[in-house]
């Protein structure tokens, strides 16, 4: 599993980062991304719909934010 650190960074900034993290794993491989911007809780999920990748979870620890991706095929 891949960590990605997105602490302390705001929008779009997460999501940009997790985009360039996801370009370089393969389809099935897993993501986790730990973020403090609430923010996140819409946008990775949006973002993940939009490119096929899914949501295995989300949890919060206390002011931190885990969102774990499983990376999907390639867009068609």
């Amino acid at each position: 599993m891949t960590e990605l650190d997105a602490r302390r960074l705001l929008c779009p900034m997460p999501v940009i980062k997790t985009q360039n993290t996801v370009k370089t794993l393969q389809p099935g491989d897993l993501l986790r991304v730990i973020c403090t911007d609430p923010g996140v809780k819409h946008d990775i999920p949006t973002w993940c719909r939009i490119n096929g990748h899914e949501i295995v979870s989300i949890t919060q620890e206390g002011h931190e934010i885990v969102i774990l991706v499983r990376v999907g095929g390639v867009p068609s």
